[in-house]
């Protein structure tokens, strides 16, 4: 397996740490929804605060990047960790005095997603820079298979948590979990960058630049045009898992729950099946990962045209087992093409595609079910992304 990094305690320190940390991310995602849910009984604001959570991350990661490439990249992660330590105080505050109402809880998810998107740019330009540069392609499956594991459990632990004792039990334990990573931030050591001629450029010039070398380096441009359209059809329709597990199946709440477990698992799986592969060679996209990813569309018309529970159990995991498996393997595509000191400003825009594209997509999907229905919606759109991304990679593989 492809684990090489775990050799370096540098690395094991970020990867145990960051476990802890990435627990919370996914436990407060659950313990908002209940929340917001419990605060209002609406979906409409149960989706305005996902919406609040995950936007800044579309507007503001580019120029986070930018500073991430002028500025010293752990102390800049302890900055965001401590960050999302007042934000998570403040929710227990505000909870236990009674003073959370929907205005101050859409404020503080917005404060906390500010903190998620600088944090999107810093986590994938620290993690590489704790080990030698032949280690990035370990470091990019490790760190996936970390946060997928986190994907599966988080949710599961705080529901039982909010089931057992009760919501400030569960914000209690999310800030708690914040602790350890940011004790094993402080005793990392970050490989140093080359000179820095991000910072004797003006920032728009800095961030101009970020987007001039994604769009001129054909590896990089390539893995940002596949994973966008994994993220938009993959990602997507596995944010709108609730029409199928109640409108469908008439699964209800429990039934989602059992979905999104099996997705967690997918991803997992997916995660470790990367690591069994050949470390993957710099300039190069697997092609069993193109193949899987062709595959991964068609099942998205599977899922639509599911005829039982049980298949659409295994159809979900098996998109997100794709999804995971295509994010590592584009990602690691374009770490492998970065100096240091560009990691910022082009992992941002990478963070862009992923969480844009994903929630772009969740939208179109949910505004082509309502128009002609879920399951034929899912077919449609499954095909056609697999005829489109098919016909662009037989003309890109043409053209190298």
């Amino acid at each position: 397996m492809n684990l090489a990094a775990l050799s370096s305690a540098n690395f094991r320190n970020y990867v145990s740490g960051s476990m802890f940390a990435l627990l919370a991310i996914w436990m407060q995602r659950v313990t908002m929804g209940w929340i917001a849910w419990d605060m209002t009984g609406t979906s409409s604001f149960v989706g305005l605060v996902a919406f609040v959570q995950f936007a800044p991350a579309i507007v503001l990661s580019p120029l986070f990047g930018v500073w991430v490439d002028r500025l010293d990249v752990r102390r800049v992660t302890l900055v965001i960790q401590f960050v999302n330590l007042l934000v998570a105080l403040a929710f227990v505050l505000f909870y236990v005095l009674g003073w959370l109402t929907p205005l101050t809880m859409v404020a503080l998810t917005l404060a906390s997603g500010v903190a998620l998107a600088a944090n999107h740019p810093t986590r994938m330009s620290l993690s590489v820079r704790l080990v030698p540069k032949e280690m990035v392609s370990s470091v990019v499956t490790i760190v996936a298979i970390n946060f997928n594991v986190a994907r599966t459990l988080g949710p599961a632990l705080g529901g039982l948590i909010i089931a057992r004792w009760g919501v400030a039990a569960a914000l209690i334990t999310q800030a708690a979990l914040l602790l350890p990573f940011i004790v094993q931030l402080f005793r990392l050591k970050v490989r140093p960058r080359r000179s820095d001629p991000a910072e004797d450029e003006s920032f728009l010039a800095a961030l101009h630049s970020g987007f001039s070398y994604v769009w001129q380096n054909v590896v990089t441009w390539r893995a940002m045009v596949i994973g966008g359209v994994v993220a938009l059809v993959g990602r997507g329709v596995l944010e709108i898992l609730p029409p199928l597990a109640d409108g469908v199946f008439q699964r209800g709440p429990e039934g989602l729950g059992v979905l999104m477990t099996a997705t967690g698992i997918g991803a997992v799986f997916g995660g470790f099946f990367k690591a069994m592969l050949p470390p993957q060679a710099p300039g190069r996209i697997p092609r069993v990962t193109l193949i899987a990813i062709l595959l991964g569309l068609l099942l998205v018309s599977a899922l639509g045209a599911a005829p039982n529970w049980t298949a659409a159990l295994l159809v979900a995991a098996a998109i997100a087992f794709v999804t995971t498996l295509s994010a590592i393997s584009m990602q690691t595509a374009i770490q492998m093409e970065l100096e240091d000191d560009m990691r910022g400003r082009v992992m941002s825009l990478w963070a862009v595609v992923v969480a844009g594209g994903g929630a772009i997509g969740a939208w179109a999907l949910g505004i082509s079910a309502d128009l002609v229905g879920y399951q034929e919606a899912l077919i449609v759109v499954g095909f056609g992304s697999t005829l489109l991304l098919g016909g662009y990679l037989a003309m890109t593989s043409r053209n190298r």
